[in-house]
C-alpha cells in the first residue's frame, strides 16, 4: 500500500496529541515519514512555559489547556 494512501481516520491533529513527550515523539515521528524525530533541548519560556525543541527544527509547547503547539 501506497504511503500516499491515507486510510479513514489515520490523520491527527497536533492538539489530539497527548500532552508527553514520548506522544509528541511519536507523532513527530510519524508526521516525518518514519523519521524519528526526537528532542534537542528544553528550556522555560518568559512566562514560566517548558519548551520542547526537536530535531525536526520546531519547537513545541503545551498551552494552558494542556494541548501541544508549535512555539514562535
Amino acid at each position: 500500500m501506497s504511503q500516499a494512501f491515507v486510510r479513514e481516520g489515520d490523520d491527527q491533529w497536533l492538539s489530539d496529541v497527548a500532552p508527553t513527550v514520548p506522544a509528541l515523539i511519536h507523532f513527530l515521528s510519524r508526521e516525518n515519514g518514519g523519521v524519528r524525530v526526537y528532542e534537542k533541548s528544553q528550556h522555560e519560556d518568559a512566562q514560566g512555559r517548558k519548551v520542547h525543541v526537536m530535531s525536526n527544527g520546531l519547537s513545541y509547547t503545551r498551552n494552558i489547556n494542556g494541548q501541544w503547539e508549535i512555539f514562535e
